[in-house]
């Protein structure tokens, strides 16, 4: 009856919850009356015989490389364009890179640390620390979003200069022009916005993670540092989260080993 009145729409408990969502619901039901029983407070653990409902696998949109670079082109002249390029560019997640300080980038060895990240709790701005070890982790730029950033730090030293006592100076690497932080919710509705101009597909902000994974995959990647760079448990979440680009791996793989030993190799 619970989980029935959480997916269903309704205002009794907040209803038009995702399946996931309630799944976690019951995870934690679960867990507390096991502990429950452990101390002798409940005679048995009623949530083990209950079925939770099972998240339906919605299909990934993603971009082709093609794509990811008609719309960097089309956003060149935004103020946001460089956090677009590391989101597509790293497959971080919007409240890893809106909360970057420039204290957490290497440009000189183009590596940056994930220590932090902005959420919204209830209409307030949080900043968290990555929930496990995996979340909390380094990855290396390349080149060209190195150069990006570096210009980028050029230009908000100037809106620095101009905004002068009205400067917040958080020391963020994306903020608003004063310095303070980006609403995320505002940060991808912009996103939105700069998708219809650029006219490519229409994908979410949480897509260019997507897109970022997909094309690494599809580039012959390993997917334990896929996994990694993702922030991911375990590889296998990487691999069932991307099975639709496992054919595709699949066949080149079938057709690399081949032509170690077909007629001619080596010679």
């Amino acid at each position: 009856m619970l989980y029935a009145d959480l997916l269903r729409e309704g205002k009794r408990y907040g209803g038009g919850l995702a399946p996931k969502t309630v799944r976690n619901v019951h995870i934690a039901i679960r867990r507390s009356l096991a502990d429950a029983q452990r101390f002798g407070l409940v005679s048995r653990n009623v949530a083990t015989l209950v079925k939770p409902p099972v998240p339906q696998r919605a299909e990934l949109t993603t971009w082709s490389a093609s794509d990811v670079r008609t719309f960097l082109d089309a956003v060149a002249d935004d103020r946001l364009m460089p956090a677009y390029r590391l989101l597509a560019a790293t497959g971080m997640r919007r409240g890893e890179v809106l909360g970057l300080r420039w204290t957490d980038i290497d440009l000189a060895v183009g590596r940056l640390t994930i220590n932090r990240s902005l959420t919204v709790v209830d209409g307030a701005l949080v900043w968290s620390s990555p929930k496990t070890a995996r979340s909390r982790r380094s990855l290396s730029l390349d080149p060209e979003t190195v150069a990006v950033l570096r210009s980028h730090k050029v230009r908000q030293a100037e809106e620095q200069l101009a905004a002068g006592p009205a400067w917040v100076g958080e020391g963020l690497v994306y903020c608003n022009e004063l310095g303070g932080p980006l609403q995320p919710d505002q940060f991808t509705r912009g996103f939105g916005r700069a998708v219809a101009r650029a006219g490519v597909p229409v994908i979410r902000l949480h897509d260019l993670r997507h897109t970022w994974a997909t094309l690494a995959l599809q580039a012959g990647v390993h997917p334990k540092v896929v996994s990694e760079r993702l922030g991911h448990a375990t590889t296998g979440i990487t691999l069932d989260i991307y099975s639709h680009v496992q054919p595709e791996l699949d066949a080149q793989a079938a057709t690399t080993v081949a032509q170690l030993f077909s007629a001619g190799a080596g010679e």
